[in-house]
Formats: structure tokens, sequence, C-alpha cells
């Protein structure tokens, strides 16, 4: 009998460590996705670095997913949206996200696209802080890092790849 219940405990407490333990290597991130004229974007897509979907944004733009403890980046996506790359601080467990609206750059060169871009890129902080001061954001800043991500490369390999097309 004290065989049986000395080996009850044992395997009550490995029971007990290792579900602490798989409990312990997920976390809960909450967020919000918007444009930058303050609207929200319903069907916002988040995804990991391998293009697996994990959630979807809802009507008020709000998500919620649980990511292993080290999943660091995230991508953002949404029609008629830039792909944003979201790099996750440790502490940072609500995402609050301004999307930048794509389009077409008829008559530019890739590098004056980019410039445009950047432009664009570099006022999202006030956007933010302004969305903070509206009550659209709970916070004055973002608690991640943004990355911009030129585009001049590939629309220069697009070119290249035109111009050696045999015309027909």
């Amino acid at each position: 009998m004290f065989v049986n219940m000395r080996t009850s405990e044992i395997l009550l407490f490995v029971i007990l460590l290792v579900s602490g333990t798989v409990a312990g290597q997920t976390r809960t991130i909450t967020g919000k996705v918007i444009d930058d004229q303050f609207h929200t974007i319903i069907g916002a897509r988040i995804n990991n670095l391998d293009t697996v979907l994990l959630t979807v944004t809802d009507t008020e733009g709000n998500f919620k997913l649980n990511i292993p403890t080290n999943t660091k980046s995230l991508i953002i996506t949404g029609i008629g949206f830039e792909r944003k790359l979201i790099n996750l601080t440790v502490d940072c467990s609500h995402l609050e996200v301004i999307m930048l609206q794509s389009g077409s750059y008829d008559f530019m060169s890739a590098r004056k696209v980019d410039r445009l871009r950047k432009k664009y890129f570099e006022s999202l902080p006030k956007l933010h802080q302004f969305a903070n001061e509206k009550g659209i954001f709970q916070m004055p800043k973002p608690c991640y890092l943004d990355k911009f991500i030129p585009i001049s490369y590939g629309l220069e390999a697009i070119h290249r790849a035109r111009i050696k097309m045999p015309s027909t």
C-alpha cells in the first residue's frame, strides 16, 4: 500500500510539473488593427514567419491569439494594405497596429517609390499617438519594433525582367 501511495504521489507531481511547463510555453497576444484614417480593418490576417495563419481580426479590428513564447515576429496582411512585419518585444502582450495602404506608383522610379513609402512610414508614430489621444488605442506608442521594408529591389527585378522579354 505504501508503494502504491508513493507512486501515486510521484505520478501526480510529474503530471502537475509537466502541465505547468506546457502552459508556460505560450503567451496570449491581443490587439487592434486600423488604417491611417483610424478605420478598423476587418479580416486582417495575422501569420507567423512561416506564413501559418494564426488569427483574423473581427468586425472591430480586434484579435486574440496564443503563440509560443519563442515567437519573435508576426506578419500582418490585409487586402489593400502593405504587408507589415512586427518584431515582438518580451513584454509586449497587446499590439496596436496601423496599416499602410498599398498603391500603384506609375511612372516613378523604384527609389522614388521607396522614398514616398518611407516618408509615409515615418508618420506612423505620430498617428499612433493621435489614435491614443482619440481613445482608439490604449498606449501612446507601440510596444513592438517596426522596420521599414523597401520594395525597390523587387520593383527593379520586375523592370529588368520586362526589358528581357521578347516583344510580340
